[in-house]
C-alpha cells in the first residue's frame, strides 16, 4: 500500500465515522479494524470480515499499517479493534489504557531469506540469532523495514538475541518499509539481500522473486497475531459490543478459527496461519 493510498484510507475511515449516514455505527452494525499489513496482504482479513458480515450482519472494514502505526491510529479513538503482532508494543498499549486486553488469535512464522548464493553461509542453520551473527560478521547485505512494525520489532528482537546492534553499509533500512512486507521483500530481492520476513508474504511472492528461505523452524521465529479491543472507557464512541462480537466469532473453533485453519491450503498446499485462540486450544486438548 503506497504512502498516499495509506493515508487516503485513514481519511476515508475517519470521515465514515464522523459523517452521519455513511455508516450505521450508531446501531452497532459497523466495526473498524486497525490491522497489521501482513494478514491483509494475504487475504485472510478480508475473508474473515466478509464471512462474519454474512453470518452476523455486522460490517467490518479495516485500515492497514505496521503494528506500531496501527496502534497509534487506535490511540486517536477512531478504531474499535486492532490486530497486531508485537507483544511488547501490545502490552504497552493495554497498560496505557487504550486497549482492554490481548486476545490470542493465530500465528505463523518468520523466516530468514536471502540469495541462493548465500554469501554469509547460513543455509540450513537452526538458530536465527546465530544466522544473523554470521550475516553481520560477513558484512552481507541485509534489508530491514525499520518502521517499528511487528516485523521490525521481531527482527530487532533477533538482533538482540544475537547481541548485535546492526549498523554499517551492509545494513540497509528500506525507506518505504512502512508500506509493508511485500514491498520490503521485493526490495530485498532487487538488492540480492537477506531479510527477515513472514512466511505468508514469502509464499505469496515466491514465484516472482529469486530469494530463497535459508533459515526456518527456530521457535524464536514464531509470529503470534493478537486482537486488542479498544477501551470504551477511554473512547466512549468505540463500538466495544460490536468488536467483542467479532472477537467471539474470530476465536470460536467452528467459526473464525476453522477458516484460519484451512486458509492457504488450496493454493500453497499448507495453511498460511494456524489457529491459536484460547477456545481453539481448549477444543484441541491443549493448554
Amino acid at each position: 500500500m503506497g504512502f498516499m493510498k495509506y493515508w487516503l484510507c485513514i481519511v476515508l475511515l475517519v470521515v465514515s465515522l464522523t459523517s452521519p449516514g455513511l455508516c450505521p455505527a450508531e446501531d452497532g452494525k459497523f466495526i473498524l479494524l486497525s490491522s497489521t499489513i501482513g494478514p491483509i496482504d494475504s487475504g485472510i482479513v478480508g475473508l474473515l470480515e466478509d464471512q462474519f458480515e454474512k453470518e452476523a450482519g455486522i460490517r467490518v472494514r479495516h485500515v492497514g499499517a505496521g503494528t506500531g502505526a496501527a496502534m497509534n491510529i487506535a490511540r486517536k479513538g477512531n478504531i474499535d479493534l486492532v490486530m497486531v503482532h508485537a507483544k511488547s508494543l501490545e502490552e504497552k498499549f493495554v497498560n496505557e489504557g487504550f486497549g482492554t486486553e490481548r486476545i490470542d488469535l493465530m500465528y505463523n512464522d518468520f523466516v530468514i531469506v536471502g540469495p541462493a548464493s548465500d554469501p554469509a553461509g547460513i543455509k540450513g542453520m537452526k538458530g536465527a540469532a546465530a544466522a544473523l551473527q554470521k550475516i553481520s560478521g560477513k558484512g552481507a547485505l541485509f534489508v530491514s523495514r525499520g518502521d517499528k512494525s511487528g516485523t521490525n520489532v521481531a527482527e530487532m528482537n533477533l538482533w538482540g538475541k544475537a547481541d548485535i546492534k546492526p549498523s554499517g553499509s551492509w545494513y540497509v533500512v528500506y525507506e518505504k518499509g512502512f508500506e509493508g512486507n511485500v514491498p520490503t521483500l521485493r526490495y530485498a530481492d532487487q538488492r540480492g539481500a537477506y531479510t527477515v520476513i513472514d512466511r505468508a508474504t514469502y509464499l505469496g511472492l515466491k514465484n516472482e522473486i529469486k530469494l530463497a528461505i535459508l533459515v526456518e523452524g527456530d521457535k524464536a521465529l514464531l509470529n503470534y497475531i493478537t486482537l486488542i479491543p479498544v477501551n470504551p472507557k477511554k473512547f466512549s464512541k468505540a463500538n466495544y459490543e460490536g468488536a467483542m462480537a467479532f472477537v467471539k466469532w474470530l476465536t470460536a473453533p467452528d467459526k473464525g478459527q476453522a477458516i484460519i485453519k484451512d486458509f492457504g491450503k488450496d493454493k500453497y498446499g499448507s495453511p498460511l496461519f494456524f489457529p491459536n485462540s484460547k477456545e481453539w486450544r481448549k477444543s484441541q486438548g491443549m493448554n
